[in-house]
């Protein structure tokens, strides 16, 4: 292929046709739209991206991959930028406009990558992101399998697995099987950005110990008396004896109120 993938960055380029259109698909991609594809690779994606619209930019941590992707594909339409997608300045890269995001996000980097896009004041519209299969399985879990996976994804946007792909699809093959993820964010937050931080420290405290019973975790996890902790779980309509698993999306948000006293 000319470029050996790099171990170190958990290099697995994606050289399967068919996935590129179920992607391309899922995306809803329009003329107007403006890309933002991480972790490009071979440039076997971007190459179909650039076909469907002229507003699209390449995030590269390789930079040898980086150069030659812009050697490979010369389009006006592609800007790509060699950086660590966790640390980009996505409201410059994108030039405050709304975009999608699309990637085969690397597997060691994936929770990092995807948060950083997700958690920022300008987050994307939608996004189709390639992951490991479990990791996928347990951002679209359901009360009595939710973990803060769940939580840490959920609280951003309507999630649905559009496909699980197989390992043949990339090269070199990697261990495990990937899915394709559509996440919607919601433009109307769920928690407001300003109140993010305090949201995820009691959901972080809620499953500092998930198999004790969630007041003994929220207790542990916030340093508080058990009464104090249960009080606090019965007042937002929470049984105090419950498994942080099995809490909706919706009880977190209600115990965040409880707790800090102010609306998300």
């Amino acid at each position: 292929m000319g470029i050996n993938p790099r171990k170190s960055l958990g290099q697995h380029f994606l050289v399967a046709n068919g996935v590129i259109n179920i992607i391309t698909r899922a995306a809803q991609i329009q003329s107007t739209d403006t890309i933002l594809e991480v972790g490009p690779g071979l440039g076997i994606l971007t190459r179909e991206l650039v076909k469907q619209t002229p507003n699209v930019i390449a995030i590269e941590l390789d930079e040898q991959l980086a150069n030659a992707l812009s050697d490979r594909i010369q389009s006006k339409g592609l800007k790509v930028i060699a950086e660590d997608a966790r640390k980009v300045d996505i409201k410059a890269v994108t030039r405050g406009l709304p975009y999608k995001l699309i990637s085969n996000l690397p597997y060691y980097a994936a929770g990092p990558i995807l948060r950083h896009f997700l958690e920022s004041d300008h987050p994307p519209e939608t996004a189709v992101i390639m992951l490991q299969r479990e990791v996928a399985k347990q951002m679209v879990a359901k009360p009595g399998h939710m973990s803060l996976v769940s939580i840490g994804t959920q609280i951003y946007g309507a999630i649905r697995i559009v496909s699980f792909i197989p390992s043949s699809a990339f090269y070199p093959k990697p261990n495990v099987t990937s899915a394709i993820v559509k996440i919607e964010t919601y433009k109307n937050p769920l928690v407001e950005y300003a109140n993010r931080e305090s949201f995820f420290s009691v959901v972080k405290a809620g499953f500092s110990a998930p198999r004790k019973q969630l007041r003994n975790a929220l207790a542990q996890g916030l340093k508080v008396s058990t009464a104090i902790a249960g009080d606090h779980l019965t007042s937002a309509g929470i049984e105090p004896e419950a498994r942080p698993s099995t809490l909706s999306l919706e009880n977190w948000i209600a115990l965040h109120l409880i707790i800090h006293g102010r609306a998300t």
